[in-house]
């Protein structure tokens, strides 16, 4: 009876051990971010829209976004690349553990169009919305 539960216990560790587990990505892009990005690369003929941040503005920090994918720009050793709906975002190895898990996307309005970011480790903002602070 022991070797039938512990023979049933290896098994079932086994079949985890070989089951790849699901990881979720390190920024989560909408419909309208994916859609604009792609224009952007198109426009450019470019590969990648890379993620970063810079230490600027009020609040310490502010993101960047550059093309990347000639031949001058390729995807660096650590750099993490994120897959979604059709195109390829860069972040910035530096740049990461300030975005993970942030959602980012478009807004087109009548006076402005810009990108947005949800980022749940922002513990503050300046007023004007440009720089955050982890």
């Amino acid at each position: 009876m022991v070797h039938n539960t512990l023979a049933a216990c290896v098994e079932a560790a086994t079949k985890l051990a070989r089951t790849p587990v699901a990881r979720k990505t390190a920024v989560e892009l909408t419909t309208a971010a994916a859609s604009r990005i792609r224009e952007l690369l198109q426009s450019r003929h470019k590969e990648f829209i890379k993620l970063g941040v810079k230490k600027r503005g009020c609040s310490g920090l502010s993101y960047t976004l550059n093309y990347a994918g000639g031949l001058a720009d390729t995807k660096g050793r650590f750099d993490e690349l994120i897959e979604d709906q059709g195109v390829r975002l860069l972040i910035d190895p530096a740049a990461l553990m300030h975005v993970l898990g942030t959602k980012m996307d478009y807004i087109d309005e009548p006076l402005k169009s810009e990108f947005v970011f949800i980022n749940p480790n922002a513990k503050g903002q300046c007023g004007c919305g440009e720089s955050f602070t982890t």
